[in-house]
């Protein structure tokens, strides 16, 4: 099954770096805009967005970040932890929306994962990648021979067994992030607590719940690396993946819902999308101006049921639409073409049936996102689309684990966004390097 070892880090060293930790890290680079790329690196000159958004023109940007990566572990500001460990890593965090209650602790840890073909069926994907963002980290990763971003994978532990070895770790720093969530890094070293975590998690196959690109594309630098080296020895860094690994049994591991805003389509009407769903959909008018909570709400409820979703309409019109029970799904025109364990998911329903069937977005559109935005924040969605900056907006549960969990294991893979998991694991904590000479810990 799924093989981990510990790290052995580049780190900041911040008795060389004045900032604290909070102005060193960055969330993954994929979901950094260029305005909040600029506020990162006012921070810190040493911020690692440097190096995973550097600046330059066409490829030169790549070198850029390699020459800078080389500048900071010359000057000590990255050095390496010569001792082994797992990297346990809490993040404390209140749900997105809810300004008051009480905060959810995601616990996990950083390791290093062997990077195995995705057709082993040990590290299971659950959505499509694209080329565009694989090259571009693949010019990255040839770049600067390290792995800087980690990816983020779910195992099995229904009965907690790893709790009790991450309990021994040796607390390094806490901070919190400007948008409030509270961090906190811990180390653990000793034997046989990393023999335990070790054991615990071989027993399972990893799921991965975000870092589809980056898993791709280390596996390609990988084998590029193992063909150019052919007497690497096989536990050479390059074999091996920096992941944030967490439990997928964990209650505390929340999935949130990701939305979908439809706009720019050359026609649309409300009325037609109702009608020609209700031969399909169970259609339950919401009263006009419906608030998100209320919708949401009433979304869930239908949700226990059927795969189900909220269309929201500029005019301020809002339905409950519930795929009906007494239909052959198999007989769709679209729905009916996917495998029946997607038919049985929300987001899978509404790309199949809804997006393609009844909008006539294609598959090619809806990968490329040519009339979808994918929102997270329900109300700030709503305002959107009863302001016109969009023609329909489908509210969504969100997608539980064990189910994204059953469409990996069946070797399907479900839409893109089909899965929010907040908060996003920081970059900058810990860095893998890929030399072929030098050999992970056991």
């Amino acid at each position: 099954m799924a093989e981990i070892a510990p790290l052995t880090p580049l780190r900041y060293a911040l008795g060389k770096t004045p900032a604290a930790l909070s102005a060193l890290v960055a969330p993954p680079y994929d979901v950094i805009s260029p305005e909040q790329r600029v506020e990162l690196c006012a921070r810190d000159p040493h911020n690692v967005v440097r190096l995973i958004l550097p600046e330059g023109e066409g490829d030169t940007k790549y070198a850029k970040a390699a020459e800078i990566l080389q500048s900071w572990v010359a000057s000590n500001v990255l050095v390496r932890d010569p001792e082994p460990a797992f990297y346990r890593y809490d993040q404390s965090f209140l749900p997105p929306g809810n300004s008051g209650g009480k905060a959810i602790t995601r616990r996990g840890f950083l390791a290093l994962v062997r990077l195995v073909p995705l057709s082993a069926g040990i590290v299971l994907p659950h959505e499509r990648t694209l080329t565009g963002p694989k090259e571009d980290r693949l010019k990255l990763f040839r770049a600067t021979r390290t792995n800087l971003s980690p990816g983020f994978m779910l195992y099995r532990d229904a009965n907690g067994v790893i709790d009790g070895p991450l309990h021994s770790a040796q607390p390094l720093v806490e901070f919190s992030t400007q948008d409030g969530i509270h961090h906190a890094l811990a180390k653990v070293t000793a034997p046989d607590a990393i023999a335990a975590i070790t054991e615990g998690v071989a027993r399972s196959t990893l799921l991965i719940a975000d870092g589809h690109h980056r898993y791709e594309t280390a596996l390609r630098y990988s084998e590029e690396i193992s063909l150019a080296n052919p007497d690497a020895g096989d536990r050479a860094e390059h074999r091996y993946f920096m992941t944030f690994l967490a439990n997928g049994d964990d209650p505390n591991l929340v999935v949130f819902p990701t939305h979908r805003l439809v706009h720019s389509l050359p026609s649309f009407s409300y009325d037609d999308l109702l009608a020609r769903a209700a031969a399909w959909f169970t259609v339950t008018a919401l009263a006009t101006d419906v608030d998100s909570k209320t919708a949401l709400a009433a979304l869930a409820g239908a949700g226990k049921s059927s795969p189900s979703f909220v269309a929201v309409a500029g005019d301020g019109r809002a339905a409950v639409l519930m795929l009906r029970t007494d239909v052959d799904v198999s007989s769709h025109p679209t729905l009916g073409e996917r495998p029946p364990v997607l038919q049985k998911t929300d987001v899978a329903v509404l790309h199949s049936a809804i997006l393609e069937h009844v909008l006539g977005i294609t598959k090619e559109a809806q990968a490329a996102k040519t009339n979808l935005y994918y929102p997270q924040d329900a109300s700030a969605a709503m305002r959107d689309v009863r302001g016109g900056k969009a023609q329909v907006l489908f509210l969504m549960n969100a997608t539980p684990v064990k189910d994204v969990r059953r469409v990996a294991e069946a070797g399907e893979v479900m839409p893109q966004k089909s899965t929010f998991f907040h908060p996003k694991v920081l970059t900058g904590l810990t860095i893998h390097t890929l030399d072929p000479a030098r050999a992970v810990a056991k």
